[in-house]
């Protein structure tokens, strides 16, 4: 499940079934909350479907809001948000170790991706330690802000990043892979048909994610 936007307040909420490769729900929306999508999986249960395991982007408190359904951590947003704090060519040496821990993620296995990140944070926890006083504040901050925030979120994610492989029995996709491709292609699709008013957009939306 996701959320996509095709402009301000004008977001599209998708479940995405793995199994059988189909939309099964969609919702319009301003913006994207953890009720809405409790809201969704929920009304799914009431029309009879099994969710056995949800994947999504890992948003602040999405992992512990459906109760005993596991819940896996979309990889590839894992990766982008890593990347976001220190760029695709990172010029620092922890930051280059990082990124090639990070691209292994979708291929390992999580006992061995556990392993990596442990050794990065032995070789660097003084590096991340290292602080930078403001001359006119006289205030300190951490010198390597960017990497902390990505040796943290891979921290705080861990738990449900490897999902997948806890329940194999049930199928689980490692990542979203699936409704990104659907997003892609749906805005491509209105990129062609450009000036088009909203209430016409929602009729083209409805007609794509319904095939």
């Amino acid at each position: 499940m996701d959320t996509t936007y095709f402009g301000r307040n004008f977001g599209v909420m998708v479940f995405r079934s793995h199994t059988i490769h189909r939309n099964i729900f969609w919702r319009y929306l301003p913006y994207e909350t953890i009720q809405a999508y409790q809201e969704g999986v929920e009304y799914l249960q009431s029309l009879g479907w099994n969710i056995s395991g949800i994947v999504c982007d890992g948003r602040r408190g999405i992992f512990n809001a459906f109760g005993s359904i596991p819940v896996q951590m979309c990889q590839y947003h894992q990766m982008a948000i890593v990347t976001r704090y220190i760029t695709r060519n990172p010029l620092l040496e922890a930051g280059k170790d990082l990124s090639q821990i990070i691209h292994k993620l979708t291929n390992a296995h999580e006992s061995d991706f556990v392993y990596y990140l442990n050794e990065w944070y032995h070789n660097w926890d003084e590096f991340l330690m290292e602080k930078s006083v403001n001359p006119e504040t006289g205030k300190w901050h951490y010198t390597h802000r960017r990497i902390r925030s990505a040796f943290r979120s891979l921290k705080t994610n861990l738990p449900y990043l490897f999902t997948y492989q806890k329940y194999p029995e049930l199928g689980i996709p490692n990542t979203t892979n699936g409704l990104e491709g659907v997003f892609s292609n749906l805005k491509t699709k209105l990129r062609v048909q450009a000036g088009l008013k909203r209430n016409r957009k929602i009729k083209v939306i409805d007609q794509y994610l319904a095939k």
